[in-house]
């Protein structure tokens, strides 16, 4: 393939902060990109394949416009105005550029620095429930925060709440000294720096008092009706679901809610289900709630982090295979090789991968058997005799006589507890009628 040249303008007050110390961002761009820069006189050459060429100008040309906006650019600026321009997507920087949210105590503006984060202010702007999810430093706390005091500063609100569980890995409050307040602070932490460096320390503190800003953890939300607020529920994926579920029927008229978590970051026991991971389930087709899932490629923290999280994803989804192929000869190890056929395997495979099944405790009665293993055979049996063509979601919950007896009670009109109850989440003329 033939080379070609370009040659752009490098103002030289740009160029140092474009091509970073040492040249670092400059031979990034050559690396990924595969071409070569000559900077010389306030130009700069580019050298190269076509299509590479065209890539690296508009990089460049985007770096030089941040940085005429006096943005300074860091190796995450580069490194992402590279990927933006292998999905042709170069023009899409600027764009985010030009939003602002709010500014710090310090005059420092707040942005989104990705398509992403980008996505997830405009969601927050529109929708009246919002939920991001994402890994560590993609900005979720921190731009729902900055979101909730533009919209208190323009009296959109007239309070914001903060909270969240208090819930840490290896930790019992109980063991922790002082008075609840006391106990729970270190977990609402990020909460107050946050606010701090956005707010500053004295106004934070004036509409503290007031009564105007509230950091509290979540159990402090139960038997409240939070209207005319901005509410951020920060490190959602540690609540229950009955927690989940309190929390979102709180919100009252006027109120706008933020909910962020990350999936793979749990500090619940194992046996229980994430509130997290339920709701994202129940809520994903209610219009007025919004879902924005943030990847590795948001992390706007040191490089290091993001391949931090990239490594981490790609080890957690080795060690899922890994459990899937364990559970999958364990339940082959019944049957001889001639019944246990490739054609089994494939079929297994298939109906596993198109199916959820949530299972929820709300009694603490437990006998002594395998619940979970039970479940899954009985459905995938039932699924198996209806030869259901669709992915199926099954949530089964294990209860006692009184709460069924209710539940019957308010729903089919008997006055009478039974063994089993179900419903189905769409209904059809016919069995099997798909």
């Amino acid at each position: 393939m033939s080379e070609v040249e370009f040659v752009i303008d490098m103002p030289a007050e740009y160029s140092s902060m474009v091509f970073g110390q040492f040249d670092e961002y400059a031979k990034a761009i050559e690396s990924n990109l595969n071409i070569e820069l000559i900077a010389r006189d306030g130009v700069v050459k580019i050298i190269g394949a076509e299509a590479n060429v065209i890539r690296a100008r508009g990089v460049l040309d985007n770096l030089i416009e941040l940085a005429r906006r006096g943005n300074q650019i860091s190796r995450q600026s580069v490194d992402y105005a590279i990927s933006l321009s292998f999905d042709d997507k170069q023009d899409t920087m600027l764009e985010i550029d030009s939003d602002t949210v709010c500014r710090t105590i310090a005059g420092k503006p707040i942005k989104p620095k990705t398509l992403g984060q980008k996505n997830y202010v405009d969601q927050i702007r529109d929708k009246m429930i919002v939920f991001g999810i994402g890994p560590a430093g993609t900005g979720k706390t921190y731009l729902a925060m900055a979101m909730a005091i533009q919209a208190f500063k323009s009296n959109e609100v007239n309070k914001i709440i903060l909270t969240r569980p208090a819930i840490e890995a290896g930790e019992k409050l109980g063991f922790l000294p002082g008075d609840l307040q006391s106990k729970v602070d270190p977990y609402l932490r990020p909460l107050y720096d946050a606010l701090f460096q956005i707010m500053g320390a004295e106004s934070f503190n004036a509409n503290m008092e007031k009564g105007l800003i509230e950091v509290a953890p979540l159990a402090y939300m139960r038997g409240r009706t939070l209207d005319n607020a901005f509410i951020i529920l920060d490190e959602a994926q540690n609540t229950t679901p009955a927690q989940m579920k309190m929390f979102l029927t709180r919100i009252g008229f006027g109120s706008k809610v933020v909910v962020t978590g990350d999936q793979t970051q749990k500090d619940l026991p194992r046996d229980v289900t994430s509130g997290l991971d339920v709701a994202m389930k129940v809520l994903s087709k209610v219009d007025e709630i919004g879902f924005v899932k943030l990847t590795n490629h948001d992390v706007v923290r040191h490089p290091l982090v993001q391949k931090i999280v990239k490594a981490y994803e790609e080890y957690e989804n080795r060690q899922n295979k890994k459990e899937f192929d364990r559970r999958n000869r364990k339940e082959s190890d019944g049957r001889s090789k001639k019944e246990f056929t490739t054609a089994d395997r494939v079929r297994k495979r298939k109906e596993q991968e198109r199916m959820t099944i949530n299972i929820e405790y709300e009694t603490d009665k437990k006998l002594d058997l395998d619940y979970e293993k039970i479940i899954n055979e009985v459905v995938n049996e039932a699924a198996a005799y209806e030869k259901c063509p669709y992915e199926i979601e099954v949530n089964v919950t294990l209860t006692d006589n009184e709460a069924i007896h209710q539940i019957n009670k308010e729903f089919r009109e008997v006055d009478a507890p039974t063994d089993v109850l179900s419903f189905p989440m769409i209904n059809y003329e016919a069995p099997s009628d798909f």
